[in-house]
C-alpha cells in the first residue's frame, strides 16, 4: 500500500512539473525587428527598474539591449514566460498579461531569428 501511494505521489509530482510546449506562430507578413518593433515592448514591460534591465539583470536577463534580447531569446523560459505557459513563471511579474498581438511580435521576432 505504501509503495502504491508513494509510486502515485511520484507521478502526480512529475506530471505537474511538465512545461506547455511554446506556441509557433504562423508569422507570414510578420518581420519585427528589435529597433522598431520589440524593444519598445521590453523597455515599457521588462526592462524596467528591478527587473530585466542592465543593472537588475533579474534571473540572469538584460533585456534592455539587443544583444541581451537576442541572448535571452535563446532560452525556453523566455517565450514560455511571456506567452503564460504553465511550468514557466508568467511575465511580466505583477503586471498583467502582455496583449496577444505584442506576445504574437515577439514570438514571431524569436522564429525569424532576431532580426536588429
Amino acid at each position: 500500500m505504501k509503495r502504491t501511494f508513494f509510486a502515485l505521489s511520484v507521478l502526480v509530482f512529475v506530471a505537474g512539473c511538465k512545461k506547455d510546449s511554446i506556441t509557433t506562430y504562423d508569422c507570414s507578413g510578420v518581420t519585427p525587428t528589435y529597433t522598431a518593433n520589440i524593444k519598445p515592448i521590453l523597455d515599457a514591460n521588462c526592462a524596467t527598474i528591478g527587473c530585466h534591465n542592465a543593472s537588475a539583470n533579474s534571473s540572469g536577463f538584460n533585456l534592455s539591449s539587443y544583444s541581451g534580447a537576442k541572448s535571452a531569446s535563446g532560452n525556453s523560459s523566455f517565450l514560455g514566460s511571456i506567452q503564460y505557459k504553465s511550468g514557466y513563471k508568467q511575465m511580466p511579474q505583477g503586471a498583467g498579461k502582455l496583449s496577444d498581438a505584442d506576445i504574437k511580435l515577439i514570438s514571431c521576432w524569436v522564429q525569424n531569428g532576431t532580426p536588429q
